[in-house]
């Protein structure tokens, strides 16, 4: 889904019949720039193109526009974890090695666990492409019930990227107690092991007597 801006990102989508749970994400674009509106925000509006793709349980997103402070980005994922219930916080940007990149920090900062691996395998899906991968110092970790993963800043390494990495996702999210998010396996085919994947949705709970 290209050619998206925040004028016509979608904020929400899934479909009714999907097996899955409801599922809030949150978007965290870092940036100097754009934030003060030298040039628009093209990253934010492409991870929201990927959830209106690959995935189909009913979500919908929370976006948010900051500078490369980190206090400010530790108060975006925190808002959006504790405050806005999202299970999933992806950000984009301020992974480099310039002295003003320091997502990595502020996510490590608000996370009780760190999951290096996720870091690992974007690198290693970028380095197909450009060498300077190795300069990338995404992470991601848990807080409370969500995950937050750090992904590039360019929409079109956000895509190499995270349609691979977003194959475990919803298994993570799973284990952490998170949703059940199911995906359209003709864009991401998430893996779970049998012994944990839906044939159906669950009867709601009963109500309290």
């Amino acid at each position: 889904m290209s050619g998206l801006t925040m004028a016509n990102a979608p904020m929400q989508g899934g479909s009714d019949d999907s097996i899955g749970d409801f599922a809030k994400f949150g978007v965290i674009t870092v940036s100097d720039r754009a934030s003060t509106g030298v040039y628009e925000d093209l990253s934010g509006p492409a991870i929201l193109g990927f959830f209106s793709e690959a995935v189909e349980s009913k979500w919908e997103a929370v976006y948010k526009l900051v500078p490369d402070e980190q206090p400010q980005i530790e108060a975006a994922i925190i808002d959006l974890v504790d405050n806005q219930g999202c299970c999933l916080v992806v950000t984009t940007g301020g992974t480099g090695p310039a002295p003003r990149d320091v997502t990595p920090e502020a996510t490590e900062a608000v996370c009780s666990r760190m999951m290096p691996g996720y870091g690992e395998q974007m690198r290693a899906v970028s380095l197909k492409y450009v060498p300077t991968a190795v300069l990338s110092r995404q992470t991601a970790g848990i807080r409370g019930k969500a995950l937050v993963i750090n992904l590039p800043g360019k929409p079109k390494s956000i895509r190499e990227t995270f349609d691979e990495v977003f194959k475990s996702i919803p298994y993570c999210i799973q284990l952490i107690e998170g949703p059940y998010i199911q995906t359209r396996k003709e864009v991401v085919d998430a893996f779970r092991p049998p012994a944990d994947r839906r044939t159906a949705k669950p009867p709601p709970p009963a109500a309290a007597q």
